[in-house]
């Protein structure tokens, strides 16, 4: 007996069914690339420099994802309608002008269109000038000592040391949210001030960084280097060292709390009282 075959429009609407779980598949990709982007990508700038920094980071991923989309799609279209069932032979020749002329310009007009943001990015970030407050930061083998040297609480210093407890390293207690990037004394700033950054080290090269900030100078035995940047969010800002300095290289944070100039008026009076009794 001849089996019954299924409407036309019975399959119509089976492949239209079929079109949509696939598209809600790429979508649930997508939708999961996307939040993994998002827990990998840059911190949330709170500097201008940093948001200098994102702004160019996504210029350039743009560029990148359509250079990728233009030379692939063209790529696949070329294989897919040039290829050997519809009869199609390779061309010969060995040189063509007007193709040299465009791999040679439009490389150069996207370079410029790189360069250009670039470079405005990279001059800001090393105008030190005018800061509201100096501070040295020295680095150690494995920690971290700040001298405040001109501006509001000029005077101060003190070492900065990994908190973390000895058990939660040992594996021998739970570790909390901040393991490994707490201190027993942060670096405090006023939000809102421009606040220069001179690095140097007395042992071996670290570097001082925070990605919060957009800023990572390295720290140089015999040399001063100097970065900048200001805050314009209160809150606690974390990060490391970012040279290879040794064994306890991975136990060396930096944090740094932006507090309210009234607060930091207060903490810099605390800070001397301290040091005077």
């Amino acid at each position: 007996m001849a089996s019954k075959s299924a409407p036309p429009g019975t399959r119509s609407v089976a492949h239209s069914k079929s079109l949509v779980r696939w598209a809600a598949a790429v979508a649930a990709a997508a939708l999961s690339g996307t939040a993994m982007a998002a827990e990998w990508n840059l911190q949330p700038p709170v500097t201008p420099i940093a948001a200098d920094i994102h702004g160019v980071h996504e210029y350039i991923m743009f560029i990148v994802t359509v250079i990728f989309v233009v030379v692939f799609g063209f790529m696949f279209w070329a294989i897919y309608a040039h290829r050997k069932s519809k009869g199609h032979k390779a061309a010969q020749f060995h040189e063509n002008v007007t193709v040299e002329i465009l791999w040679t310009v439009i490389p150069a007009i996207i370079l410029i269109a790189i360069v250009v943001p670039v470079t405005k990015v990279v001059i800001a970030q090393k105008d030190t000038s005018n800061p509201d407050l100096t501070i040295k930061a020295t680095g150690y083998q494995w920690k971290w000592g700040y001298d405040y040297l001109k501006g509001e609480g000029a005077g101060i210093s003190f070492l900065s040391t990994l908190a973390t407890p000895q058990e939660q390293i040992d594996n021998q207690a739970p570790k909390d949210a901040h393991y490994l990037l707490e201190v027993d004394h942060p670096l405090v700033v006023p939000a809102g001030k421009k606040v220069r950054i001179v690095t140097t080290a007395a042992d071996v090269i670290h570097s001082w960084w925070v990605p919060a900030f957009g800023v990572k100078q390295d720290a140089i035995p015999g040399i001063l280097r100097d970065t900048w940047f200001k805050a314009e969010k209160t809150g606690t800002y974390r990060g490391q060292c970012a040279e290879l300095c040794g064994k306890d290289h991975g136990f060396m944070p930096i944090v740094v709390e932006a507090v309210e100039p009234e607060k930091y008026a207060q903490w810099v009076a605390g800070q001397k009282k301290t040091m005077q009794a």
